[in-house]
């Protein structure tokens, strides 16, 4: 194993992971902000507020994308592994 194949390992790696963490992470952004812009033209400024919205949006994204974020691992997963096998065979 060079260097280069990991250094591209890891870049695969890290979009991976961003990729997986997308969509999660635009729902949370997108109530957050919602949240934000209730709190400030009703002038509440409960601290708690955002964090309830945020956690279930997260987990109903969780429910819907979860297939697609196991096949996108489990591929991954299948090339580190086929990657391995043609090194150690």
């Amino acid at each position: 194993m060079s260097a280069e194949f990991i250094i591209g390992l890891a870049g695969q790696a890290v979009y991976t992971v961003l990729k997986v963490s997308a969509p999660m992470l635009v729902l949370a952004l997108a109530v957050g902000l919602l949240v934000s812009i209730f709190q400030a033209t009703t002038q509440i400024q409960e601290q708690t507020l955002a964090f309830v919205p945020k956690i279930v949006m997260v987990l109903v994204a969780l429910l819907l994308f979860g297939p697609w974020i196991l096949t996108t691992l489990v591929e991954f997963t299948h090339g580190i592994l086929d990657n391995l096998y043609k090194y150690i065979g």
